[in-house]
């Protein structure tokens, strides 16, 4: 047999396997119809199922980010339960819990000595095991946790069932929800009114829409558990995974019928957070399997958010019941909202990490799981070696191969509103509204993303006048129907917010990229094409550095304050730091690194990032740092000045810095590592008319940052270039900074600039 002939059959394995254990209707079905088109010996079937399985979606300090789709290789609840799971065994690692299957192995031994039913609510917040983790039996179960009854046959597979092999079909009756999956849904369709994550099949009002005294899941037979064994054990029997799910959902069935739930949950331990979330039901309690380990008061907490992206609440909801059936205390947000809560959410909890379901500005059938730390870490996002080690246990579950076998459990909480209340009210703070925002006209567009509703009660809360919205993209809608590209940089997306500034005569435009947590800004210009610019990351960066400057040294200089930023952004905010007698810290690209450098008081990244508030959100927040820029501009305008006229406050203070990036797209992610290899292997000795003086290389380590893939050029002329692969996106960015003399100076500097990095890309092979 020919190399190809044997690569062609590995990809169909991988692919037959993937299958067996995919829970979701609509990935299953377009995997399905790619390995019958592969089969018959469809070359293009056979490369697209190449393209999805011959890799793994790389799980790193961004966490998981990718298209929508069937395989290994794309964003689908196979990987993102593959994801879930690894991340509560290192949760539990670092909290120094025995994995699962060790405990839970433990747990029904002792359950097997007993005498009688152990009752649910007893068996999860009572005494601990020597361990601490004890076992929460079965809902209608014998000592031994086996059901009294044989399961029947409900739960089975989609209408084309009959098509498959009996593992497939059995591995659809028993998905992880414990019914039928109708596939990926846009959350801004299919969601409940109050953004609710629903799964995949219809469900109860108490789990599709739950008050702020009602629990999710008590009364959702479709949602029972999956088989719960133990994920480093072969799958059980294919006969036996589709009775345990077909039995899971009779016992939730029966448990809600059994009419001692009120009795139970009078006897309910209370969380250590009661205002902030539902205590467990005693039907969820019932309904768990006898190897689904029992969730303490003090077990490590994980929180979940998700926006309003295709599938991003089924994400949510699957690791919610993952994190959950590792014994977690799993608390799932109420509804769809913006990053920056998720991440005000971790610390306000108090809680070990945080997943955010989120692609943030990526292309429409994009999605995310973005992760984030506690403890010592304070809400941050991830790095390493943290990343490293959550993808070890990942991989260990993933080679398990069946996903069928990754306890579950129904006794996630749901936040309540209170922790929203909390975040609006913190960020209302940032900036009250000062005199001069009475009257101020401005545009405001979501760019279909989640961030108006929260944004709307923080300027009610604040004072500052409603703006002029863009309706057409106000709302979340996963498709973004109006844009290529759901990112407020890139080209055209923000023309239906100049329409509407146009229209309304308008002094400001803000906008949020679709998850919330970056912040665009445009002000009027009658040399720009349509009357209006939209400012760099840069230009916002710096004044809000100058705002922060003036703010913490409003009553002396703290000991160890700092300004920080990525080292691609502006130089001009270390000027700032220096003239307010502040630390400045340049460091790697991204929050992750930005939200921990000492003493930090604000940071910002040029991609339209910034943290203006880090004692209460350790992450990028594009809403409160449109707050910030109300503030900014409202007292400004109190004496008659415009954001114009701040920008020019700015360079007669600090200098004129100007900035621009140039970028290449790509399809083939290799040519971004060609280009960086040939620039390392023979530098520049100039970029346009300017000789390079210098090239640092990160890869090495420089200025005490840790190692990173970037190539920094200093230019004789007192300009920087540097090179860098995008984090999250099939792009090379080359970020160019310049300062000039004056604004007119700068510019010439900066255009001058650019037109030599792009024949510096040429050059390399860009």
């Amino acid at each position: 047999m020919s190399t190809g002939t044997d690569a062609a059959a590995d990809v169909l394995a991988r692919a037959h396997a993937w299958l067996a254990q995919d829970p979701d209707g609509e990935t299953r079905t377009e995997l399905r119809a790619l390995i019958d088109a592969a089969e018959t010996g469809n070359p293009a079937a056979l490369e697209d199922l190449g393209d999805r399985f011959s890799a793994r979606l790389a799980f790193g300090t961004a966490g998981l980010r990718g298209a929508l789709g069937a395989g290994s290789n794309r964003m689908n609840r196979v990987l993102v339960a593959q994801a879930a799971a690894g991340l509560a065994a290192y949760v539990r690692e670092q909290a120094g819990l025995p994995p699962v299957g060790v405990e839970a192995a433990s747990s029904a031994a002792d359950a097997s000595g007993s005498e009688g039913e152990t009752d649910a609510a007893t068996a999860a917040h009572g005494s601990a095991a020597d361990d601490g983790v004890v076992v929460a039996p079965a809902g209608r179960a014998d000592a031994t946790g086996s059901p009294d009854e044989p399961a029947g046959a409900e739960g089975s597979a989609d209408a084309d069932a009959g098509d498959l092999a009996a593992s497939e079909s059995e591995a659809d009756a028993a998905g992880p929800s414990g019914s039928e999956s109708d596939g990926p849904s846009d959350a801004s369709a299919d969601t409940p009114s109050d953004g609710a994550p629903s799964s995949d099949t219809e469900t109860s009002s108490d789990a599709a829409a739950p008050s702020d005294t009602e629990r999710t899941g008590a009364e959702d037979p479709g949602a029972a558990d999956s088989p719960t064994t133990d994920p480093g054990e072969p799958a059980a029997a294919e006969g036996a995974e589709g009775a345990a799910a077909a039995g899971g959902q009779e016992e939730a069935e029966a448990a809600h019928g059994a009419g001692d739930a009120a009795s139970t949950s009078e006897e309910l331990t209370e969380p250590s957070a009661p205002e902030l979330t539902e205590t467990p039901s005693a039907d969820a309690l019932e309904a768990e399997g006898p190897e689904v380990p029992g969730i303490l008061d003090d077990a490590p907490i994980v929180v979940i958010g998700y926006d309003g992206r295709r599938n991003s609440d089924v994400f949510a909801r699957d690791s919610a019941e993952i994190f959950a059936g590792a014994g977690l205390r799993a608390v799932l947000l109420p509804r769809l909202l913006p990053t920056p809560v998720l991440a005000f959410a971790v610390r306000h909890f108090g809680a070990a990490a945080g997943v955010m379901v989120t692609a943030s500005h990526n292309p429409p059938d994009d999605n995310g799981y973005k992760v984030y730390l506690g403890g010592d870490d304070d809400g941050s996002q991830i790095v390493s070696p943290a990343d490293a080690e959550i993808a070890a246990h990942i991989a260990r579950v993933a080679e398990a191969g069946d996903i069928s076998t990754v306890p579950r459990s129904l006794g996630f909480e749901l936040a309540t509103e209170s922790v929203v209340d909390e975040y609006v009210a913190a960020t209302a703070a940032v900036a009250p509204a000062p005199d001069g925002a009475e009257g101020l006209t401005w545009v405001y567009t979501a760019m279909h993303g989640v961030g108006w509703e929260t944004l709307s009660r923080i300027l009610e809360t604040a004072g500052y006048p409603a703006p002029v919205p863009v309706t057409a993209q106000l709302e979340p809608d996963g498709a973004f129907p109006t844009v290529a590209f759901p990112n407020p940089e890139e080209p055209g997306a923000m023309d239906l917010a100049f329409e509407a500034a146009r229209e309304a005569g308008a002094e400001l435009v803000i906008a949020n990229d679709p998850d919330a947590d970056r912040l665009a800004v445009a002000l009027p210009d009658d040399s720009a094409e349509g009357g209006w610019r939209r400012l760099t990351g840069n230009e916002i960066g710096l004044l809000l550095g100058w705002r922060a400057g003036r703010l913490a040294t409003a009553d002396g200089t703290p000991d160890g304050a700092s300004l920080a930023c990525s080292l691609v952004s502006s130089p001009g905010l270390e000027a700032v730091a220096e003239h307010y007698g502040l630390d400045f810290h340049a460091t790697l690209t991204g929050f992750k690194w930005i939200s921990r450098a000492p003493g930090i008081v604000f940071g910002f990244e040029e991609a339209l990032g910034y943290l203006v508030n880090p004692g209460t959100v350790r992450d990028k927040d594009g809403i409160s740092a449109a707050i910030a820029i109300l503030g900014l501009v409202t007292e400004a305008r109190g004496r008659g000045a415009s954001l114009a006229d701040l920008l020019a406050e700015f360079d007669e203070q600090f200098g004129a810095f100007a900035s621009d990036q140039v970028s290449i797209r790509v399809d083939d992610v290799s040519q971004i590592s060609r280009i960086m290899a040939a620039l390392r292997a023979q530098h520049p000795s100039s970029v346009g008319e300017v000789a390079v003086e210098r090239v640092d290389d990160l890869l090495d380590g420089v200025d005490d940052l840790p190692p990173g893939d970037v190539l920094r050029l200093w230019l004789a002329d007192g300009s920087r270039v540097i090179v860098r692969p995008s984090g999250t996106e099939p792009k090379l960015k080359l970020y160019l900074d310049v300062r000039g003399d004056s604004r007119d100076d700068a510019a010439a500097r900066i255009a001058a600039l650019a037109d030599g990095a792009r024949a510096l890309l040429a050059e390399y092979g860009g």
